[in-house]
């Protein structure tokens, strides 16, 4: 729960109570796995996995949810808004125009909510 308050802070934690009525289950493995178990690892700074998250997320193209929680931790833990940029900027080479663009809308929006637009 440290790791899920320090990266994804009030977003992750509406995450895990949205799913406590319907998958509580879902909710604990999400506290476990990627907060408990990766997060944690010592071969990457936190910085370093959001990117990476970020990457990802923007590659598969249908993450827009999910992409908005990890733009927003990805600030959260230190990375400029010109470094997500860049990243999703880099995605459109690998992932395809299309998903850099989803991606980059949903970098916008957290830029603009967060008065860093």
């Amino acid at each position: 729960m440290q790791n899920l308050t320090a990266i994804d802070g009030e977003a992750g934690h509406s995450v895990i109570d949205s799913l406590k009525d319907v998958c509580p289950d879902l909710a604990r493995y999400i506290i476990e796995f990627p907060f408990g178990d990766i997060y944690a690892r010592p071969g990457l700074d936190l910085k370093s996995r959001e990117i990476a998250t970020v990457a990802a997320l923007t590659a598969l193209g249908h993450c827009a949810p999910q992409l908005k929680v990890h733009v927003n931790a990805a600030l959260n833990i230190g990375c400029t808004p010109d470094e997500i940029k860049e990243t999703v900027l880099q995605m459109a080479v690998y992932a395809g125009f299309p998903a850099a663009l989803n991606a980059m809308f949903v970098v916008k929006e957290v830029l603009a909510e967060r008065a860093l637009l």
